[in-house]
C-alpha cells in the first residue's frame, strides 16, 4: 500500500455513505488544518512516484515555472527534480491553462479528461477582460485560424501568434486575440524547455493534440456531467473536507453544484464553526487536531492555500493577500507564519509573528535543507530575520 492509498482515493460511483454520524460533526480550524496538511502531503512527506503526487494534488499552479519543484520537494521524500523534468519532456505532465485560467502543471491524462469541462469558463474569463476588444470577432473562425497556424507542430511564442492573427484581424488588440486563442479556444501546451529544472526559457505554445498525440476528450452528452463529478471526487481527496464554494474557488467552474448533488449519496457531511457545510469522501483521513505539524516551505501560489474560498484553515485573514501576491510562505504548526525568498544565495525567512526558540530552530533547519536543494554547490545558507515582517 502506498502513502496515497492511506490518504484515500475517491469512492466508486454509487458508493453509499458510511459515516452517518459525520453529518452533525463540527470541525474547527485546527482540525481542518490537519486534514488539509494530510491530504496535501504536507503533514508527512510521501514516498510515491512524482507523477502520482502531481495527480493526487490535482496539479500545481505553475505560472512561475520553477515553483512546482519546490512544491514537490516539500511533499515527497528524496524528491529528484530531474524526474519531474523528465516527465515534462517525456509528455507525461504538461503546462497548460486550466483551473481559474491560470497556468497549471498537470498530468497529461488529467488535461485530456478535464480540458473540455473547463472550456466555457476559460472563454468567459478571457471575455471578462477583453470583451470590448473582441467584439465582432467570430470565435469559431479565430479558433480555426489558430489551429491552422499551429498545425505544423512547431511551438510559437505569443508574439509570433499575435502577429499572424493581426494580419486577418487588424482592429482588435493583438493581446486579446492571442489570449483568447491560446488560453481558451484551442487546447495548447507550453513546450519544454519552459518549466525544466533550472532552465530559463520563453513560452512556446504547441497544439495539445500534436504534443500528446490525440485530441482532448469530447464534451459529455447534454444533461450529464461525469467529468464534473470526477473533479469533485478528486478535489475532496486532495482538499477535503470542503464546501462547494471551495471547490468552485479551486476549479473556477460555476456549474459544479449539480455534479456534487449527483454524487451526494457517496459523501459524508460536516460543519465548520461558522455552520457551513463541508463535504468529504467517506474514510478519508481526519488526523487528530493535536498531531504535530512540521515546518514546510511552500512555493508561490501553492494550491494548499489558493484551493479554498475560505482559507482560514491555513492562513489568517490579515495575511490573505500574500496568497495572491506570489509570496512564498512558511508553514509553522501548519499555518502561514512567515514569508521566504532567496537573496544573494541565502534563503531569507521573514516571520509574520514571533517564533519560540524551538520554532526558530525548526524553521532554520528546514531552511537549510531547502537551501541545499536549491543550490548546485550547497553554497546557499539560511537566515531567519528577527521579529515579524
Amino acid at each position: 500500500m502506498t502513502d496515497l492509498d492511506q490518504i484515500g482515493t475517491p469512492p466508486r460511483p454509487g458508493a453509499t455513505r458510511r459515516v452517518a454520524a459525520a453529518r452533525t460533526t463540527v470541525l474547527d480550524a485546527r482540525a481542518l488544518n490537519r486534514a488539509t496538511l494530510a491530504r496535501q502531503l504536507l503533514l508527512d512527506r510521501a514516498s510515491v512516484p512524482v507523477l502520482d503526487a502531481v495527480a493526487h494534488v490535482g496539479g500545481f499552479q505553475a505560472q512561475e515555472p520553477q515553483e512546482p519543484f519546490i512544491g514537490l520537494w516539500s511533499r515527497l521524500r528524496a524528491f529528484d527534480p530531474a524526474v519531474l523534468s523528465g516527465l515534462l519532456t517525456g509528455r507525461s505532465v504538461v503546462r497548460v491553462h486550466l483551473m481559474r485560467r491560470t497556468v497549471h502543471l498537470v498530468t497529461a491524462g488529467d488535461m485530456l479528461a478535464w480540458r473540455e469541462r473547463h472550456g466555457a469558463m476559460l472563454r468567459q474569463r478571457v471575455l471578462g477582460v477583453y470583451r470590448r476588444d473582441l467584439d465582432g470577432v467570430d470565435l469559431d473562425e479565430l479558433a480555426a485560424a489558430g489551429r491552422a497556424l499551429l498545425a505544423d507542430g512547431e511551438g510559437r511564442s505569443m508574439a509570433e501568434i499575435t502577429r499572424a492573427l493581426a494580419e486577418r484581424w487588424p482592429d482588435p488588440s493583438p493581446r486579446a486575440l492571442g489570449e483568447m486563442l491560446i488560453s481558451a479556444l484551442v487546447p495548447v501546451a507550453q513546450a519544454p524547455p519552459r518549466g525544466v529544472w533550472r532552465t530559463k526559457s520563453g513560452v512556446r505554445n504547441v497544439l495539445l493534440s500534436s504534443w500528446l498525440g490525440r485530441e482532448v476528450d469530447p464534451p459529455p452528452s447534454e444533461g450529464s456531467d461525469p467529468v464534473g463529478q470526477a473533479l469533485a471526487r478528486r478535489y475532496l481527496a486532495a482538499f477535503g473536507p470542503a464546501s462547494v464554494a471551495d471547490l468552485r474557488a479551486w476549479s473556477g467552474l460555476a456549474g459544479l453544484p449539480a455534479a456534487v448533488a449527483a454524487i451526494r449519496e457517496e459523501l459524508v457531511s460536516f460543519r465548520d464553526e461558522q455552520g457551513r457545510e463541508l463535504l468529504d469522501l467517506p474514510g478519508a483521513p481526519l488526523p487528530d487536531p493535536d498531531t504535530p505539524a512540521p515546518v514546510r516551505f511552500l512555493p508561490a501560489f501553492d494550491n494548499a492555500i489558493l484551493g479554498y474560498q475560505n482559507r482560514g484553515r491555513i492562513i489568517d485573514d490579515e495575511h490573505r493577500g500574500l496568497s495572491v501576491a506570489g509570496e512564498r510562505v512558511v508553514l509553522v504548526d501548519g499555518r502561514v507564519s512567515a514569508t521566504w525568498n532567496v537573496e544573494a544565495d541565502t534563503v531569507v525567512v521573514r516571520p509574520l509573528r514571533g517564533f519560540s526558540p524551538a520554532e526558530r530552530d525548526a524553521v532554520a533547519e528546514e531552511g537549510r535543507e531547502l537551501a541545499s536543494f536549491l543550490s548546485d554547490s550547497g553554497s546557499h545558507g539560511v537566515r531567519v530575520a528577527s521579529g515579524r515582517a
